[in-house]
């Protein structure tokens, strides 16, 4: 079978196609045939080498997000059967409960191998079945952006019907928040860098876009839409850049969802923090339980992912490439035949 690796991070370039046995599931693991996988900004740090979770393994397989279908169970899974449609979990060792700190160590496409591959084998409790009314290219951007945005709004947020939110930028963290926001009955606020991005996201629901190239003081815009109150949660992807100016957007008492660090890392002044009353919390994806829970919403809703692009398998760089130019609006995909 066909696999990508990076066997040295030292950027796109990288990225190697080759042949590797067909790996076979053990105990209570799930070999999966992949049918489509995407992007997210953590898988461009990894093929760079700036990923800062600790040194890559030799020769691993890049990607966290993928879904296929089920073509082998080992010996005592009961979870799912051949043939049933999965997703993989970023963390493949993370059902539900606390993030541990050995969690991390079953990060897909970082501690180990991930889904750039036709086949891979994964752990029973590391796989989910996805909505059916989903395509496999639509489920593979699940895993990380959407469970991402889920853990922030629902599980840190609690967010309610009639409360506002802003989004950062136009990735995919940022527009699955605005498509659950929408869903939940709460007010959007978008910002981007691109009029043609801000009427795009306007047309998925979001009730007011700033351009913080046009208006560099976003946070003030915010607050002024919300009639000098400010928002009640901020999906944070920017980091030291743009945390300060999140701060003052918020109202007094408003939540924070700290999810990248998109315009770089630095000290932080914790006194703003302490006169707004701010709930500022780290997101890390989220849980198995989380990821199912997120489906039922979904399905529900009968929602579908923001998909900017699919690439060929055999033109993953390219998709790299993309990814990289900053230009997409939600989700890159690499299908494979």
């Amino acid at each position: 079978m066909k696999a990508y690796l990076i066997p040295k991070p030292t950027g796109i370039d990288a990225l190697t196609l080759v042949e590797r046995p067909t790996p076979r599931p053990g105990p209570r693991q799930v070999r999966v045939r992949i049918k489509a996988c995407s992007l997210n900004y953590r898988d461009l740090m990894v093929v760079r080498g700036a990923y800062a979770r600790g040194p890559l393994p030799e020769n691993i397989v890049p990607l966290s997000d993928g879904a296929g279908t089920v073509v082998e169970v080992g010996p005592g899974v009961t979870r799912v059967k051949v043939g049933d449609r999965v997703a993989g979990c970023f963390f493949q060792r993370w059902y539900g409960g606390s993030f541990e700190p050995t969690t991390n160590a079953s990060a897909l496409g970082g501690s180990i191998d991930g889904v750039l591959a036709e086949e891979v084998v994964l752990e029973e409790e590391g796989v989910v079945e996805f909505p059916d009314h989903l395509s496999f290219a639509e489920a593979a951007t699940l895993p990380c952006a959407a469970l991402t945005a889920w853990n922030a709004l629902i599980e840190h947020g609690r967010l309610t019907a009639g409360e506002t939110i802003l989004v950062q930028g136009t990735g995919g963290v940022s527009i699955f928040a605005l498509q659950f926001a929408r869903q939940l009955g709460a007010r959007v606020i978008a910002t981007s860098s691109s009029d043609a991005k801000l009427a795009r996201v306007k047309s998925l629901g979001a009730d007011a876009g700033v351009n913080y190239k046009s208006r560099v003081d976003w946070d003030v815009a915010a607050t002024e839409i919300t009639a000098g109150r400010g928002v009640d949660q901020v999906i944070e992807v920017g980091g030291a850049g743009t945390f300060a100016r999140s701060l003052n957007a918020i109202r007094v008492g408003g939540k924070i969802s700290l999810i990248g660090l998109l315009a770089g890392a630095a000290e932080i002044n914790p006194m703003p923090i302490l006169r707004k009353l701010a709930d500022v919390r780290g997101i890390f994806v989220g849980s198995a339980q989380m990821f199912e829970a997120m489906n039922r919403a979904i399905a529900s809703a009968r929602l579908k992912p923001a998909i900017d692009r699919v690439f060929p398998f055999a033109d993953a760089k390219a998709a790299y490439r993309h990814l990289e130019s900053g230009a997409h609006f939600g989700k890159i995909v690499i299908e494979l035949s």
